[in-house]
């Protein structure tokens, strides 16, 4: 029997391990994070000459050539074939089934690499282990098929496990592939080298390995090797955020249900590359509107889901991490929390935290620090109690990356929602398409495209979270308003030149050169769009994660920044004279110029890099990269030291040989890596001792012992050095904890003179006006003259039509918008409620003019769209957009609603939308733009008539001469004016519409005949209420008439003292004829009943009352 053969025919067919053998290393992400794998063939193959030559005929028997599949490219063979393929290969020989029944019984023995990996895989199971060996990385088991799926690499048997490799210096890439992903990639690497392990007690067993790094979405660019390259998703930010929720209890369930909330939801978010922390608590509805706004404006790249945690938030959360966007999602239990373990979590912590800086932070730095720490832990205390269980969870899940210190010492924590801010909902995000357009999803089409003319990265971000939280306070927004004209004045007037200034004072000959404000401005702004992302890296430094080539580019970017606003002195000494330097006036471009500028950066930024050899650090050489002064780091002086003695004493052994050969002219060499080689003709004849390591024809060269013992002294303590290097590398990174806040507000100040840049642009681009804005006590108050789209001016340009806007809380404050679809009804409320957002953030508006009082929200409701997956029809999403709103809204928001009620039927629909509107209107007394097609709504007019104008879309239209029955609806043509005019458009043209649509033409002709239909019998019900009315009118007066004087005659029965009871009487014929009226009028049967019913019962009593009052007469008169 030959010896079995197995061969892989690509890593789709690879031998698939038992389940209950410990080799299938079953692994990877969550089930919840990690995408859906695709389902692997696998088959061990045994094959014979005849089947393999009857094999490879018939593949390459097909002359055409076959198809690539898109993921792979590999050939995609014909079903035919390929079905035939899989007969041959799963045929099994009588002669190999035999031994292997025997040798699976037989125990699997591991190489000691494999043992490792083993072991590995136990400690971490659902990590995706990349394991360095040599010059690669290796996968192995199940993890090497998930690397070939997603990388496109070949994976084979190798030993007991599948296997594939990627070279090391390649891992930033792959790494980056897989964990975008979803996955959690480990890297695994060797702790020792080969110098230190020859010299250890390790000598004889493998390399010692270990987890040296993991990463995720979230951690990617502030973790070690891979972070801090801009590939990929450098420029967007990767929050980690963590949810947890708590349902009310009982007894307040009653109180808070009348408010429409049902759970109180608690969240941290952290962008761990950048240092920003996000925390906030509280109520929302069922529906989850207001996380739903949180998700929408920080985007997480993870997600971790506090369990417990409600079916509704959870399927919320999962919705939002679906298939498509490779969002990732952990769990973490806090079933620790319920007897109040959380607040002692947090601060062990923080204490832990606060001990290790302490060690390391210089003595005369301890008090400062703790002093820092002391109050960090007082923020933290002030908590809510859900976001500080967020917080702990989310500290205990960053302890695995080893990143938690940005939260407990170096974080800038934040609320998501202050007094300062205003809090946009979701809706409003979504529907303005604030970020991202709602045709494709992406960010060109939206506002925040069209505002940002940002140079940096980290000022890109900061602009996404201005437009995201406009600003409430109208001091803040004057400060913003002041420096983008002052920016953008400076723009129009600056020259390449430097402009020359005297000093203040009389007889002064002495000149100062001041720089012009905008292109120094610009010029260091697009000096840091060229270097690497200072936000991040500043953070990566403060994570001990930063190369020294990283350092330095930061430094010297905050360094250069630093000296060339420091040429804008606002107070300069010269001559010990005080010169005032007029060029900047705005205070928070003072404020944010002196804080990038400020001596104690500039030193503190040159000190450190005075630390660092800069060539070292280009060049990656670490033993070299520390300058050594006054006596810093002396164990790495000393170890350079040793490695001098090191060399001197192996290069001294060549006069030794000299003298042994009787050579004067003898010199060490070195061929290909083999250094300190002696070189001797062949005949030359040497000690038995010396080691032949190559040979030409006519030399050989050679090591002698005493040079092998020196190289490997040499080699010892050049690893020694390395070690210490490190060490010291790493000591100097902490050393930078004491200056990060310093060196964070330094890069805040400049992403805000970014996006302040940014605005200025726009505005001198685009031909925007300063709004401005009205006192707070004044009414609330928006008035626009000539208010444009900001992104369909873009668009169409000059041929985009404005619109005029003008609400006042003290007169009309609402109005409702009607006219023909695609009028432009959308795009004005649309640009109304964009305006106002612009101006909020600081921005300049396209418009003429525009006076605006500062809103605390803008709140929409438009679209129609439903949610399947978390059991919403369209209907329902509408009207939750509609309550949540009602329940929010304040007399100083902005409500805007598009065709609310349309999601059923018409009467319906109508009402809830005049209900909607009433409410507003006598409740909350908001500014409203309330666009409908149901023109009754604009009935509620009546009764508030001030408060309430109508306005329409105009239009033409012409009409072509036929006698056919549809020629109003369907031979008529229309042309949109997109201006806004006062009164209610009857029609919406929505058989243009559908002609656009391109729905046929005997459908459209169909609905148009029963348009008219319904028409005819609208008009004709309507004709005979009029005729009944006018009846009615004829009639009522006759019976007037009649009433008048039937009661003159009465009072004839009727004795003197009596006749005061004319008044009740008369009002009884009143009640009478009004019923009467009523039942004529009105179309509903049952009320008519209802009314005649009414009018017999009061003429009922007016006989009886009539009777009564003539018999006593009768009587009278008889006697």
């Amino acid at each position: 029997m030959g010896k079995q053969k197995q061969q892989v025919i690509s890593r789709f067919f690879a031998p698939k391990a038992k389940t209950n053998d410990p080799s299938t290393l079953p692994t990877t992400p969550s089930s919840s994070s990690s995408p859906a794998s695709t389902p692997k063939i696998s088959a061990t193959v045994s094959f014979s000459p005849a089947k393999r030559k009857l094999l490879s005929a018939h593949l390459t028997s097909t002359p055409k050539r076959p198809k690539l599949s898109p993921h792979t490219q590999n050939p995609t063979p014909t079903p035919s074939v390929h079905q035939k393929f899989l007969d041959k290969l799963l045929e099994s020989s009588p002669e190999t089934s035999q031994p292997s029944s025997t040798q699976s019984s037989i125990p699997k023995k591991y190489t000691p690499l494999e043992q490792q990996v083993l072991d590995l895989k136990n400690r971490y199971p659902d990590v995706l282990l990349m394991v360095e060996v040599g010059y690669k990385y290796r996968f192995f088991g199940e993890d090497a098929g998930t690397a070939a799926r997603v990388l496109g690499i070949y994976a084979h048997m190798d030993h007991n496990f599948m296997t594939a490799s990627v070279p090391t210096f390649r891992l930033n890439v792959h790494v980056r592939r897989l964990v975008s992903a979803g996955y959690k990639v480990g890297v695994v690497k060797q702790t020792e080298t080969a110098a230190i392990k020859a010299h250890g007690d390790n000598k004889t067993g493998p390399f010692c390995r270990g987890l040296s790094a993991l990463y995720t979405k979230a951690t990617m660019e502030a973790a070690e090797d891979v972070g801090g390259r801009e590939e990929g998703c450098g420029g967007e930010s990767n929050y980690l955020c963590c949810v947890v929720d708590r349902s009310f209890l009982v007894e307040n369930a009653d109180r808070e249900v009348e408010s429409g909330f049902d759970t109180r939801i608690g969240f941290m978010g952290v962008e761990i590359s950048t240092g920003d922390v996000v925390f906030g608590e509280f109520n929302d509805v069922f529906l989850r509107s207001g996380l739903e706004a949180v998700v929408l404006s920080l985007s997480p790249a993870e997600l971790l889901l506090g369990d417990p945690l409600s079916k509704q938030t959870e399927k919320l959360l999962l919705t939002y991490a679906g298939p498509s966007s490779n969002v990732r999602v952990e769990r973490a239990s806090r079933d620790c929390f319920n007897d109040g373990g959380v607040l002692a979590e947090v601060m062990s912590s923080y204490e832990n935290m606060a001990e290790d800086k302490t060690e390391d932070s210089e003595k005369q730095t301890e008090g400062t620090e703790q002093g820092n720490c002391h109050l960090d832990i007082e923020g933290i205390m002030n908590m809510p109690d859900l976001a500080m269980q967020a917080l702990a969870l989310t500290i205990r899940h960053l302890k695995q990356f080893g990143l938690e210190r940005i939260l407990c010492l170096g974080a800038s924590f934040r609320p998501f929602s202050s007094n300062m801010e205003m809090n946009l909902s979701a809706n409003t995000l979504q529907q303005l398409e604030v970020l991202r357009n709602n045709s494709n999803g992406l960010e060109s089409g939206s506002l925040l495209h069209v505002m940002n003319y940002t140079l940096t990265v980290s000022g890109s971000r900061l602009l996404r979270h201005w437009v995201t939280h406009p600003l409430c306070d109208r001091n803040m927004i004057s400060a913003r308003l002041d420096a983008v004209s002052e920016i953008a004045k400076s723009m129009g007037s600056y020259k390449a030149s430097q402009n020359v200034g005297k000093l203040d004072g009389e007889n002064s000959d002495v000149a100062i050169v001041q720089p012009d404000f905008y292109y120094l401005l610009s010029s260091v702004l697009t000096t840091l769009g060229r270097s690497p992302d200072i936000q991040r890296g500043i953070t990566r430094i403060y994570h001990r994660t930063a190369t020294a080539s990283e350092f330095i580019s930061v430094m010297q970017a905050i360094l250069h920044a630093g000296k060339q606003f420091g040429r804008l002195q606002i107070e300069e000494e010269h001559n010990n004279e005080k010169v005032q330097a007029k060029t900047v006036c705005s205070v928070l471009l003072k404020k944010l110029i002196f804080t990038v500028s400020s001596s104690s950066v500039v030193g503190n930024a040159a000190k450190l890099l005075s630390t660092l050899n800069k060539e070292a650090a280009e060049r990656g050489d670490i033993p070299n990269l520390i300058v050594i002064s006054n006596g810093q780091f002396p164990e790495v002086a000393s170890s350079r030291k040793t490695v001098q003695l090191a060399k001197e004493k192996l290069d001294s052994l060549i006069c030794l040989y000299r003298k042994q050969l009787k050579m004067h002219n003898l010199e060490f060499m070195s061929v290909s890596g083999n250094t300190h080689l002696i070189e001797l003709p062949t005949d030359v004849k040497v000690p038995l001792n010396w080691v032949k390591v190559n040979s030409t024809k006519k030399t050989i060269r050679y090591h002698p012992p005493e040079v092998l013992t020196a190289l490997d002294q040499l080699s010892l303590a050049n690893e020694e050095l390395m070690v210490v290097s490190r060490a010291a590398w790493d000591n100097f990174l902490r050393g930078f904890g004491k200056y990060y806040a310093e060196f964070q507000a330094v890069v805040q100040a400049l992403a805000a003179l970014d996006c302040l840049h940014s605005l200025a642009c726009l505005s001198k681009n685009k031909n925007y006006v300063r709004p401005m804005f009205v006192d707070d006590s004044e009414p609330v108050q928006i008035h626009i003259s000539s208010g444009r789209h900001p992104v369909l001016e873009t668009i169409l340009q000059d041929s985009f039509v404005p619109n005029d806007t003008h609400l006042d809380a003290d007169g009309e404050h609402c109005q409702i918008v009607t006219g023909p679809n695609m009028g432009g009804k959308s795009c004005y409320i649309r640009q109304v409620g964009l305006i106002a957002m612009m101006a909020q953030v600081g921005s300049f508006v396209p418009a003429s003019s525009a006076k605006l009082h500062v809103l605390d929200a803008i709140y929409t409701r438009m679209g129609a769209s439903d949610s399947i997956q978390q059991g919403r029809s369209t209907f329902l999403e509408e009207l939750s957009e509609a309550s949540d709103i009602l329940h929010k809204c304040t007399a100083r928001s902005l409500v805007i609603m598009d065709e609310l009620g349309r999601g059923t039927s018409t009467h319906d629909g109508e009402a809830i939308a005049y209900a909607t509107l009433h409410h507003l209107l006598k409740e909350k007394r908001c500014m409203v733009l309330f666009v409908t097609h149901y023109p009754k709504i604009a009935d509620v007019k009546t009764e508030f008539l001030d408060s309430v104008g109508t306005y329409h879309v105009s239009y033409l239209t012409s009409e072509k001469n036929t006698d056919a029955m549809d020629s109003k609806f369907y031979n008529e043509n229309v042309t949109y004016l997109y201006k806004l005019v006062p009164g209610v458009s009857e029609r919406s043209f929505a058989f243009k519409v559908a002609q656009l649509a391109q729905l046929p033409s005997s459908c459209i002709r169909q609905a148009t005949i029963m348009a008219a239909k319904l028409e005819l019998a609208i008009t004709c019900r309507t004709g005979s209420k009029l005729d009944k009315r006018q009846l009615l009118g004829t009639l009522q007066s006759d019976w007037e008439q009649e009433t008048r004087d039937n009661i003159s005659e009465s009072s004839k029965c009727f004795p003197a003292v009596k006749m005061d009871n004319y008044e009740e009487l008369s009002s009884s014929y009143q009640k009478l004829f009004m019923n009467l009226k009523s039942a004529v009028v009105d179309g509903d049967p049952a009320k008519s009943w209802q009314f005649l019913e009414n009018a017999r019962s009061v003429g009922k009593s007016l006989l009886t009352s009539y009777v009564s009052r003539c018999r006593p007469d009768k009587e009278h008169s008889d006697g």
